[in-house]
């Protein structure tokens, strides 16, 4: 995560403190998994990697578990006993995210009722990832490991802890109180519907979760103007545009050893199917600014109302989203 000024007068840092344990006794082939490594060979940024992943922490540092614990909601990525990919929203107060040591976190509430993944959480050491973000000031943190039920909630032995930078959030604030609720209603599809398909074309921003058999799973962001992510084939296939990130490929790594995934736009509709990354000089043509494209096949659709009561209002979008070719 660049530095920013927090809400509250703090700065996070995308820099692993001087102690830090960040890269493992065996570098960088240990701490990248084969995936990683084949995304960041072919895209040519190895070396760049290498210096990033240095930041990666087997931690949580005093400053991230300050973060944690003023936000009002995450969002979890795992994957279910049929192996599908689901990104999805637990919500509560602030506070309700907190670090209980430098190793483990405590999520004091659940998806909500009917949601795919609280099957998946139900497993004795299911592996998780954690997206904590704040829209207001574009910062966000990723904790990543094994997870089980207790009482309160989720306790999550953290694996790795990183952040990153602020690259197309749009800045955003609730109108009002966040607060988890009930679903009023669920909806289960094999396909995106016109009124899904609508909402996907206005999206400005949506959550996209990933797994790697042995290294667990990752919930991370994707962002850019609306109409960034197309939907075609009858509402089956979905293709977004990859921008410059940090160039470790937590995601498209994942998604090149394992192409399950799982999409979450807004707090209601969720998307579970099977990623392909494409290079093809031509397709990246009409997409200014992508990289490389990413193309989902949708295997089912859930659709959630109310898990979250509270409304966002667009602040200012991110100066530097690419244009969006009609």
């Amino acid at each position: 995560m660049a530095p920013g000024t927090h809400s509250r007068g703090r700065r996070l840092s995308q820099r692993a403190p001087v102690v830090s344990r960040a890269t493992p006794p065996g570098g960088v082939r240990t701490l990248f998994h084969e995936g990683e490594r084949a995304v960041q060979r072919r895209a040519g940024v190895e070396r760049m990697a290498a210096q990033v992943g240095r930041n990666i922490l087997s931690f949580v540092p005093t400053e991230f578990g300050a973060f944690l614990g003023q936000q009002s909601f995450v969002v979890v990525a795992s994957q279910g006993q049929d192996g599908r990919a689901w990104a999805s929203l637990i919500t509560g107060g602030a506070g309700f995210a907190r670090a209980l040591d430098d190793r483990q976190i405590l999520l004091a509430g659940m998806p909500a009722p009917g949601d795919p993944l609280e099957g998946a959480l139900q497993r004795p050491q299911a592996q998780i990832g954690v997206l904590a973000i704040e829209f207001g000031t574009r910062q966000r943190i990723r904790l990543n490991g094994a997870a089980r039920r207790t009482s309160e909630g989720i306790v999550l032995t953290v694996a790795e802890a990183f952040g990153n930078c602020p690259k197309f959030i749009q800045r955003r604030i609730p109108a009002g109180r966040l607060t988890g609720s009930a679903p009023a209603s669920h909806r289960q599809s094999a396909a995106l519907d016109a009124r899904q398909s609508a909402f996907v074309r206005r999206a400005d921003t949506f959550f996209i979760a990933s797994a790697h058999p042995q290294r667990g799973a990752d919930a991370s962001h994707r962002g850019g103007r609306p109409g960034f992510a197309e939907v075609g084939d009858g509402g089956h296939r979905l293709t977004f545009p990859d921008y410059s990130g940090n160039r470790m490929f937590q995601t498209l790594g994942n998604l090149a050893v394992n192409p399950r995934t799982g999409l979450l736009f807004g707090n209601t509709l969720q998307l579970t199917g099977r990623a392909r990354i494409v290079w093809d000089a031509q397709a990246l043509r009409s997409r200014p600014g992508a990289e490389r494209l990413v193309e989902v096949t949708v295997d089912a659709v859930h659709e959630h109302k109310r898990t979250m009561s509270a409304r966002w209002s667009l602040i200012e979008p991110y100066r530097r989203n690419p244009p969006v070719n009609p």
